[in-house]
C-alpha cells in the first residue's frame, strides 16, 4: 500500500460500515481547511486545539451510530464504545478499527502523551488518558 493511502473501514453511500479497504489520505492546503472548517473545527483539528471541557456537542449525545471525522469523514468510533470518563470530552474505549485510529507520541507542554489523530487527514482528535475511570 503506498504512504497516500490507508486500510481503514470506510462508510458506503447508503450509511453501511465496510470492511477494511484502502482509501487515499486527504491533503489539504491551510487555506483548503479554513474553507471546509468551522473556526473551531479547525482549531482542534488541525491546530491541535482543546475545545473548553463540558462545552462540546457531542459529550451528552446518546444516539446510537457512528462517529465521524469532521475533516474527511472516516469513521472512527461506535455509539457502543462511547462513555462517560467524567472529563468533559467525549470518551471512547476502542477505535471503530485498529486502522481508523493513528498514535503518535506528543511531548509539548512538558508531558508525555498519546495523541490521538485522524489516520486519513491528519486531524487532531486527543489525547488517551489511562487514569481516569474505567469504561
Amino acid at each position: 500500500m503506498s504512504s497516500d493511502k490507508i486500510k481503514a473501514k470506510t462508510i458506503t453511500p447508503d450509511g453501511r460500515l465496510t470492511e477494511p479497504v484502502e482509501t487515499a489520505k486527504v491533503e489539504l492546503s491551510e487555506k483548503e481547511w479554513k474553507e471546509r472548517l468551522s473556526p473551531d473545527e479547525f482549531e482542534v483539528l488541525r491546530e491541535k486545539g482543546t475545545e473548553r471541557a463540558f462545552t462540546g456537542d457531542l459529550l451528552k449525545n446518546k444516539e446510537e451510530g457512528v462517529y465521524t471525522c469532521a475533516g474527511c469523514g472516516l469513521p472512527l468510533f461506535s455509539s457502543d464504545t462511547k462513555f462517560d470518563s467524567g472529563t468533559g470530552w467525549p470518551s471512547y474505549y476502542q477505535p471503530i478499527s485498529p486502522g481508523n485510529m493513528e498514535e503518535e507520541s506528543d511531548h509539548s507542554y512538558g508531558m508525555v502523551r498519546t495523541e490521538v489523530m485522524c489516520p486519513r487527514c491528519g486531524g487532531h482528535l486527543g489525547h488517551v488518558f489511562n487514569d481516569g475511570p474505567q469504561p
